[in-house]
């Protein structure tokens, strides 16, 4: 034999020593020192599942999944219908945000281990993901059979039954909640937030109110109770819990701009600007914070620069009534009046479409999810 060649003998105990290396430094937590083990492993045996799925495991946990995922693939090269493998590539992939990946890897194991809590859940969670509630909720009312007690399962299967509209079901997880933790905050913005959709405002601000009281910091409490005074017309008590909840959550972009519309109302232009442009930080697309920075261009008499956050917001809805309103007048005083006339003609076409087949506006709900 050449000098130098390494004997098989000796590359498997060199493996196995690698690999028990790794795993000392795993469990101690040093998961440096864990991946440079196993890739020293890989060196030596390129196609070690063990090496292969616990560098994946590595990665992972040092919040790398889409780093992992190549190893695990190659790992199911080797071996295509190993379970642990699959699974850990469907962990991997959900935690990369790869949603549709994961989805694909997680239902033929949901099929293999029915009962299985982990994959019960991110197979729900993958398909929440993807906007598909009602095939997410089968999967995570089954994580909840697997595991009764798990309040993340039964917070997330609500809101699937939220955004389904399914009010009943909601309020059966709701009290399902209730008996496993009386003073959840999540649970009762739920069904604040049901209450609110179904247009019972009496009963969504007593839930807010009760999830206030459960946990004064959790956030969107006070933006959503806020936002709720705002619409029954109680100004004073919706910018106090606009100012509480941005005194925890400065960048929350649902207070900034419901704050920022109080503010115009009472010419308190220049603060209501910047709570406008801070939800705009957050959120480019916000349409109400567009419509007030236009509004707020106008009120200080600089119409052409009200023109550009207007028509943003018409693109981001072009049924917004109000914008195609305020964008004629912003266009006639800047010498469009054709135009103008045409915008305000479309907003008038829009209100009484409305008064025709009212529909319900669930734009506050979606941003608070």
């Amino acid at each position: 034999m050449p000098q130098g060649t390494v004997k098989p003998r000796d590359q498997a105990a060199d493996l196995h020593t690698y690999l028990e290396q790794s795993s000392e430094a795993m469990h101690k937590g040093d998961f440096a020192a864990a991946e440079q083990s196993l890739r020293r492993a890989l060196g030596v045996d390129p196609h070690s599942i063990a090496a292969l799925n616990n560098l994946g495991i590595v990665l992972s946990r040092e919040g790398k999944p889409a780093q992992a995922i190549p190893f695990y693939q190659e790992a199911l090269k080797i071996r295509p219908e190993d379970p642990a493998t699959r699974r850990n590539l469907a962990i991997a992939c959900f935690k990369a945000e790869r949603y549709r990946s994961a989805w694909g890897l997680l239902q033929p194991l949901a099929v293999a281990f029915p009962t299985d809590f982990q994959i019960l859940e991110l197979s729900g969670l993958s398909l929440f993901a993807l906007d598909r509630y009602a095939e997410a909720a089968p999967y995570l009312e089954r994580a909840n059979q697997a595991d009764p007690t798990d309040l993340e399962t039964l917070d997330m299967l609500g809101k699937a039954y939220l955004r389904m509209k399914d009010y009943k079901s909601l309020t059966n997880v709701f009290a399902r909640i209730m008996k496993l933790n009386p003073n959840s905050a999540s649970a009762h913005i739920m069904m604040a937030m049901a209450y609110d959709q179904m247009s019972d405002s009496p009963n969504a601000i007593k839930e807010y109110q009760a999830a206030e009281a459960a946990d004064p910091n959790f956030a969107g409490v006070h933006s959503g109770l806020g936002y709720l005074y705002w619409t029954q017309g109680e100004a004073e008590l919706a910018e106090k819990e606009m100012r509480a909840e941005l005194q925890r959550y400065p960048t929350d972009p649902i207070a900034n701009c419901t704050l920022g519309r109080i503010l115009l109302n009472n010419s308190q232009l220049g603060e209501a600007e910047a709570h406008f442009r801070a939800a705009l930080k957050v959120n480019p697309r916000y349409k109400e914070a567009l419509f007030g920075l236009g509004k707020i261009a106008l009120a200080q008499n600089h119409p052409a620069a009200a023109v550009d956050p207007l028509r943003k917001a018409i693109q981001i809805d072009p049924g917004y009534a109000e914008a195609h309103f305020v964008l004629g007048t912003a266009l006639r005083r800047t010498g469009h009046s054709d135009e103008g006339i045409q915008e305000q003609k479309k907003s008038l076409e829009i209100q009484n479409k409305e008064r025709n087949h009212p529909t319900q506006n669930t734009e506050r709900h979606e941003s608070q999810q």
